[in-house]
């Protein structure tokens, strides 16, 4: 995808990521039914982009938003490897442009933010019935490595 742009989110991409954050929720509102009622917002997107432990990237095709994700960095448990880590969330990519890469392209870039922060572990939380993220994120490289699990009372 020649014309394909991998940048920093701005404050004015925002009225265009919170429709993304909608996209995510209604997507995953399947798999979860511990979601309030709509409408809800999972992330503080503008406290992201000014954040300094957070990274928001964006995709852009001749000037339009169509893909989006955030690196944030964590502190990892005393008793691990890792003193930090990277977490991945608010992936996202419009339908339309879904299956031609663009996924690949921002997780390169987020791959390539945590190298230069010199950070050397990465995590994701998806849901287990989600098979087609399942299958982006294996191709990413990533594996299973804990699974949730939950009893509503």
């Amino acid at each position: 995808m020649e014309n394909l742009v991998i940048r920093k989110a701005t404050k004015e991409d925002l009225s265009v990521l919170l429709n993304f954050e909608q996209g995510i929720i209604t997507a995953e509102r399947p798999w979860d039914e511990t979601l309030k009622p709509d409408p809800i917002s999972y992330y503080d997107i503008s406290a992201m982009i000014d954040s300094q432990t957070t990274d928001v990237i964006v995709a852009e095709i001749d000037n339009e938003l169509v893909g989006s994700a955030y690196i944030d960095i964590r502190e990892g448990k005393p008793y691990l490897r890792h003193h930090h880590y990277g977490y991945l969330g608010f992936m996202y990519v419009l339908p339309e442009y879904r299956g031609q890469g663009v996924n690949g392209k921002i997780m390169d870039e987020l791959v390539h933010i945590a190298k230069q922060k010199n950070i050397t572990e990465l995590r994701l939380d998806v849901y287990s019935d989600n098979d087609s993220a399942l299958r982006a994120y294996e191709k990413a490289g990533f594996k299973k490595h804990l699974i949730n699990m939950r009893i509503g009372l």
